[in-house]
């Protein structure tokens, strides 16, 4: 039986920034499936604002360009284009000129209505948008603002941020999204184990033996090498949507729900990582850098070609060990790993079980492999239970392993949503549940900042790796001492 989604209220979102990738490529297609599915209601307005002079008619030719990538060759979907579009605007603005505020504020001047404000920018403009908001009172009554991160390059940067935003907005109204909180799997973690008798008795360190999660790309840094270069893919990735992902995984049973319930128990989790430093990252942590190789797409150029640089230092993959040093965790290593140019677009969260303390199998089955629950975000999302069976068929007890397999699209036959279909109308809805408070992200770069300065002190740079492989050698040293391996659903077959 499927559940009908219910519209929200009446909205204004304000995009700065409209005219970019992120608006594009994300928030106006997943605004026009939720309007295409009865979700927004025709008399909200969706406006663009970036500092190109063009005026509403062109922007709205390039939306609609935009969103028809979006609805493909689906007939009743391209019914809904021309009706979108009719909620769409545009302004041109500056956020360090006066020029065209006021009328822009004029815009805006129903204050009934529900206003949100989405900084798809750089962050060194936050502040100046913050400030002009406040100048003109658009801030005030039932106003929201969203901030895509990078909330910051380090604990000190984002503090600065979270200062200037905060000093025009309470936080109640401060969204600062991690679009990897808004992916299906991660919310059927919350239902496998809170919604189910089977899985959360067994959520602890008497019964798993660790934990992996993996955020894998195929591609390079592209366009994004200036940004990317003064980022690296500890703060562009692990900062936040590793740590997210993390925190979701071991945290305790929130109370309810409620955002602050939730938020609360992720902030204990990022409050209890064991700390790397000078004195064991070099044991506890592995950094990369892509150099040239063949991806499935062909040959692939290294970072520093990508870059148009023959020399950084900047790393394109992690991985890491940790623990969460609590007593429901104690023992229990966590292992992540993100980077470009890898072999695999995949992300996933791997929950690996004890072995059994003993067989009353005969030789002959074979070994008995340990569970392992397999939760997938991309880029075919569903939940994978790895667990030993019979073999069909006489001649004993032959044991195999088998994999409970779950796809959501294929149990639900419906579309799987964009994450940003959920998180955009939770911004609506003023729902702060999926959004990471001003305390965790400063928690998590309290964590990660030791780390940064651990590589920058040290005399040993990125080690390579070939595009095409999955990291440096040493990453799969980190694990491998251990005992484990990491995760590979090529060799689970």
């Amino acid at each position: 039986m499927s559940v009908q989604a219910k519209p929200v209220e009446v909205f204004d979102l304000v995009i700065f920034g409209g005219t970019g990738d992120l608006a594009m490529r994300k928030l106006l297609p997943a605004l026009f499936h939720r309007f295409a599915d009865g979700q927004i209601p025709d008399d909200s307005r969706i406006i663009g604002v970036a500092r190109e002079e063009i005026d509403s008619d062109e922007y709205a030719k390039r939306v609609k360009d935009a969103i028809k990538q979006a609805a493909g060759d689906n007939k009743d979907l391209a019914k809904q284009v021309d009706p979108f579009l009719k909620l769409v605007g545009y302004h041109p603005l500056d956020a360090t000129v006066d020029k065209g505020w006021n009328e822009f504020a004029e815009d805006l001047s129903d204050a009934k209505r529900i206003r949100i404000f989405y900084l798809s920018t750089s962050p060194s403009i936050f502040v100046d948008l913050c400030e002009r908001l406040r100048q003109h009172n658009l801030h005030c009554g039932r106003s929201r603002v969203v901030i895509e991160k990078p909330i910051g390059k380090n604990l000190e940067s984002a503090q600065r941020i979270n200062d200037a935003v905060g000093a025009v907005f309470d936080e109640s109204q401060i969204f600062r999204i991690d679009h990897y909180l808004g992916k299906e799997t991660v919310q059927n973690l919350l239902a496998l184990r809170f919604g189910n008798a089977l899985f959360e008795p067994l959520w602890n360190s008497a019964h798993i033996d660790h934990v992996q999660i993996t955020v894998a790309e195929t591609l390079g840094v592209g366009t994004r090498g200036s940004y990317y270069d003064t980022a690296g893919a500890l703060r562009d990735m692990v900062q936040n949507h590793l740590l997210q992902l993390l925190c979701m995984v071991a945290m305790e049973p929130p109370a309810s729900l409620d955002a602050d319930a939730v938020r609360d128990e992720k902030l204990k989790v990022l409050r209890s990582l064991t700390p790397i430093d000078n004195e064991n990252a070099g044991k506890l942590t592995v950094r990369g850098q892509y150099r040239a190789g063949a991806t499935r797409d062909g040959a692939a150029p290294g970072y520093l070609e990508d870059l148009g640089d023959d020399h950084s230092n900047t790393e394109t993959f992690v991985a890491l060990k940790t623990e969460v040093a609590n007593w429901r965790w104690a023992g229990v290593p966590f292992y992540l790993r993100t980077g470009k140019r890898l072999p695999e677009r995949v992300s996933e969260i791997v929950v690996s079980f004890r072995c059994i303390p003993h067989s009353i199998f005969e030789n002959g089955s074979g070994p008995i492999a340990a569970n392992k629950l397999v939760l997938r975000l991309q880029p075919d999302e569903g939940v994978k239970l790895w667990v030993m069976s019979k073999y069909p068929g006489p001649g004993g007890l032959r044991l195999q392993r088998v994999a409970l397999d779950m796809s959501f699209a294929e149990a639900f036959g419906v579309q799987q949503p964009d994450a940003y279909e959920r998180l955009l109308l939770d911004v609506v809805r003023g729902n702060l549940t999926l959004f990471m408070r001003r305390d965790e992200v400063e928690a998590a770069w309290s964590w990660i900042d030791p780390i940064l300065n651990a590589w920058q002190t040290s005399s040993e740079g990125p080690k390579s790796y070939v595009a095409g492989t999955w990291g440096p050698s040493a990453s799969v040293a980190l694990i491998e001492r251990d005992g484990r391996t990491w995760h590979d659903d090529e060799d689970e077959q």
